[in-house]
């Protein structure tokens, strides 16, 4: 079973959240929770200092097995 990758980004400010996004599947959790940190890193910075900050933008992710994303069996 594949592990998906969610994104949740909030802002403190507004005191909301936009809807979760599904960003891609991983093979192990733990390949999840390595791009879910470098994923939140990429989009911060995409966001910008002046965005984040003005916003006070927080970004979540979470990593789940999957049950629509069977493996794939090698040959």
């Amino acid at each position: 079973m594949k592990v998906a990758l969610i994104m949740i980004i909030c802002s403190q400010v507004a005191g909301e959240c936009m809807k979760p996004h599904l960003l891609n599947h991983h093979d192990t959790f733990y390949d999840c929770m390595i791009a879910g940190y470098e994923e939140s890193k990429n989009k911060t910075e995409e966001l910008g200092r002046s965005e984040v900050s003005k916003n006070e933008v927080v970004i979540k992710f979470q990593c789940y097995y999957d049950s629509n994303e069977p493996e794939k069996k090698m040959a």
